[in-house]
């Protein structure tokens, strides 16, 4: 049976279509894909993201050991800064992919997947030393991602001056009605907008308050279209323990200056076969994970990993892995279905380059 959040019972009685996700009973949609995802590139929406699990590593250990730990340089965060970093095993595939807040000098949270809370945990634990604690914080702790370009100035609304100045992949540790709550900005849509992590009942006020505001409520459907609008990587999808971190592109979020376990295999360039690319289809028929994905010979380079409409774009577009020859952009693919075939081009991503999310939020406070 499948787990619920502290908001599952705000979401049926909002008419949420529900579906499992990450081992917890989450919503598709409400009003439907297209309408939350354009919400939310005009708007604002809140998305559940309780599912997610936070821990918490803290002592005088902490940070050597998430420096081998996570691919991101942990050393060099300042307190108030987030980061985006994989988790590797020792093949180079990736365990995870996880955010690391500084909470200060010795105290870390970890944001991870829902699916890989329990794995991600015990791997954690294996690889502390004496001098570090961990924690998991998942069961106390809710999430909430508040996403669009009218999300800034609801928030102001809600929690005051705290969102002033506040800069991308950067945090603040505030209160709302009194108790504390962390207030991020890091996103996974590719607009600005906020994370806010509380206590459940913290979370369903938020949620409630935000609405009346005007937020709409989203689900998992819309979450992934502006995801893969944005070129963001999906755990399951585009990363995976088989896959090696190096060949996803992701190269903000690999330190070159450190040992992470993995690291031989990630960071040597002779082991990259293949990269991950953005797909641009020529009409709206979309293509699916498991794909193959053929050069113009109708030989087998590669994979599509996720694929949908684009309302924003306005095409079908998908992310894949193909042979390095075969990636840069322009480059002519055909994508072989069960059944027909589907032609596309590699196209430099993000597909959404209109995207408000690294703008600056004081731009977005006295909105209309």
């Amino acid at each position: 049976m499948s787990e619920r959040t502290c908001l599952h019972d705000v979401h049926v009685a909002l008419g949420a279509q529900m579906g499992p996700f990450g081992g917890f009973d989450m919503p598709i949609q409400y009003a439907g894909i297209m309408a939350e995802h354009q919400a939310c590139r005009e708007g604002a929406v809140l998305f559940d993201t309780c599912h997610m699990g936070e821990f918490l590593i803290e002592g005088a250990g902490a940070v050597a050991d998430l420096d081998t730990l996570v691919s991101c340089s942990i050393g060099s965060l300042q307190t108030g800064q987030c980061r985006y970093g994989l988790m590797c095993n020792p093949d180079g595939g990736v365990m995870d992919d996880l955010l690391v807040y500084r909470l200060d000098e010795q105290r870390f949270m970890l944001v991870v997947n829902a699916g890989t809370q329990a794995s991600d945990a015990a791997w954690i634990e294996e690889h502390l030393g004496s001098d570090t604690t961990f924690s998991n914080l998942s069961a106390d702790t809710a999430k909430i991602d508040l996403q669009g370009p009218a999300a800034p100035r609801m928030v102001k609304a809600l929690l005051g001056e705290a969102i002033a100045g506040l800069k991308y992949y950067r945090f603040v540790q505030t209160a709302y009605r009194g108790e504390p709550v962390v207030l991020s900005r890091t996103g996974y849509t590719g607009e600005i907008g906020v994370e806010v992590y509380a206590a459940p009942d913290q979370a369903i006020a938020f949620w409630h308050d935000a609405m009346e505001l005007g937020a709409e409520p989203a689900g998992l459907g819309a979450r992934d279209t502006l995801r893969l609008e944005a070129g963001m990587p999906l755990y399951g999808h585009e990363l995976t323990p088989q896959r090696h971190a190096g060949e996803c592109g992701f190269s903000r979020a690999m330190a070159q200056d450190k040992t992470f376990i993995g690291s031989d295999v990630v960071c040597d360039l002779s082991k990259r076969q293949q990269a991950l690319v953005g797909i641009q289809l020529e009409g709206r028929r979309a293509a699916r994970a498991g794909d193959a994905l053929c050069d113009g010979s109708g030989v087998e380079v590669g994979v599509v990993t996720s694929g949908s409409y684009g309302p924003s774009i306005g095409a079908a577009i998908a992310l894949g892995y193909v042979d390095g020859a075969l990636a840069e952009p322009g480059t002519a693919l055909t994508i072989r279905m069960a059944r027909s075939e589907l032609a596309g081009r590699v196209t430099a991503l993000p597909f959404w380059k209109q995207g408000s999310a690294r703008k600056r939020i004081e731009g977005f406070l006295d909105a209309g």
